[in-house]
């Protein structure tokens, strides 16, 4: 099973400026899977993309690496 924390958290440290900056959470809530993703103020815009294409490419990628597990992957960017 693929870990979907770890594998967020390196998709959004090899996009921004500051990787040390990157930090992800995950809730469980029965069949879904929250991940919030937290990155430096300044890096906001690398995460988000110009009209939201990178937001929704990861997210997209992320659900992609969750149908292995059967849970419903969520993406919050803070």
């Amino acid at each position: 099973m693929v870990d979907l924390q770890q594998t967020l958290l390196d998709i959004a440290k090899a996009i921004v400026d500051s990787p040390d900056e990157v930090n992800v959470t995950a809730k469980e809530e029965g069949r879904s899977i929250t991940l919030t993703l937290s990155v430096a103020p300044d890096d906001m815009g690398m995460v988000i993309g110009r009209n939201g294409k990178i937001a929704k490419a990861i997210r997209t990628v992320m659900k992609a690496a969750s149908a292995g597990s059967g849970k419903k992957v969520r993406v919050d960017i803070e």
